[in-house]
């Protein structure tokens, strides 16, 4: 019997990061399993289960900004021999940020450990892209579709994809996941719950731009660890994977979800008045949304006796545009893989809301029945 193997995964501290090393951890997968990020696990703010699964002794850290050469070395050195599948998770998952960020913790990161990982002897590379790279549309984009990345994250993740190819010998995959969502999770789903959230406090309507038919494609985090560790030994070197659910989300099922979750109502401004409102300025209309969300969003945190809470009800300007998330998650599962969540159910939403009240910072009094 071969010797399980050892596993690098970078930017391990992070939401997908977290259910990975569980994921690993839980299926004894590994000999060993080493995470690197910039971030502490002490201040990651993991649950209790996460907690004990990064004190496993399968499990190592190592804090360290994998975008500069001067550490690389470090990291990729381990005394028991080579990784021999390193799991890139350590982009900057941050909107609107300048473009020197992006090129930093984006490009660079991806360019950095990608020549290690060339020079370390390692047999995979999992480049951990965004479907956001796809040009919109209704129809559901493929792996082989045209790109016309429409956020600034996605257009770095498509040039980072373009220096894997600059590095000779390389074995890589690429993997382009749609929305993710799950325990963990603050940038995906969970804002739209938390904004929902504060029209609940307000007794109002959630109104949410453009029309319900606006695809939002999801796809669950546990699929996407496991579609990761599948794809260490699936897959030809330099192919790209699209992750994606069955379920075709688009707003009008979120807004379905939302209503059933927190006990609102939610309705959409179409798309001739969603084009008068943001005529002006995008950025002027995430502001003064954001602002309208922050209060009574501070006041549920305080009524429920939270005084400090890191998740928000703030979205992104790039994320309100009128552009379609469609995307065919498909083909994977010619090559043998299996999605196990393939939709987005209540159950699951309250999952994510739940681990954030055993934390202490969702007010727990939102949640419906």
């Amino acid at each position: 019997m071969s010797e399980k193997p050892r596993v690098l995964i970078l930017g391990g501290v992070g939401f997908i990061g977290r259910n990975l090393v569980t994921y690993l951890v839980k299926n004894n997968l590994c000999s060993k399993i080493c995470v690197v990020d910039k971030m502490l696990v002490q201040t990651a703010g993991l649950n209790e289960e996460e907690t004990k699964i990064f004190a496993h002794d399968m499990v190592t850290f190592k804090q360290a900004n994998v975008a500069r050469e001067a550490t690389i070395d470090k990291v990729f050195e381990h005394e028991g021999g080579k990784y021999k599948y390193v799991i890139n998770l350590a982009a900057t998952t941050k909107y609107s940020q300048p473009d020197e960020a992006y090129q930093e913790n984006i490009v660079q990161v991806t360019s950095t450990c990608a020549k290690a990982a060339k020079k370390y002897g390692c047999s995979r590379f999992i480049e951990v892209s965004t479907a956001q790279v796809y040009e919109p549309g209704k129809k559901p984009s493929t792996e082989d579709d045209k790109t016309k990345p429409w956020t600034g994250i996605a257009r770095a993740s498509l040039e980072a994809e373009h220096k894997l190819k600059e590095v000779k010998g390389l074995n890589y995959v690429i993997v382009r996941p749609a929305v993710v969502y799950g325990p963990g999770d603050t940038l995906g789903i969970t804002p739209r719950i938390i904004i929902g959230a504060t029209y609940k406090k307000k007794g109002k309507t959630m109104k949410m731009l453009w029309d319900k038919k606006l695809k939002v494609n999801t796809v669950h985090v546990r699929d996407v660890c496991r579609a990761l560790w599948f794809l260490t030994d699936h897959g030809d070197s330099g192919s790209v994977w699209n992750l994606a659910d069955q379920n075709d989300t688009d707003q009008g099922s979120i807004g379905e979800l939302l209503e059933q979750l927190l006990g609102i109502k939610t309705d959409f401004l179409g798309a001739m008045a969603s084009k008068l409102a943001t005529g002006v300025s995008m950025k002027t209309v995430a502001d003064v949304a954001n602002d309208k969300h922050l209060k009574p969003w501070s006041e549920l945190c305080k009524e429920n006796g939270i005084t400090d809470s890191p998740l928000t009800p703030y979205l992104d300007e790039e994320l309100l545009y009128n552009n379609s998330l469609s995307v065919d998650g498909s083909a994977i599962t010619k090559l043998g893989f299996k999605y196990e969540v393939p939709k987005m159910t209540i159950p699951l939403l309250k999952e994510v809301v739940n681990d954030y009240i055993k934390k202490g910072i969702f007010p727990k009094s939102v949640i419906s029945a």
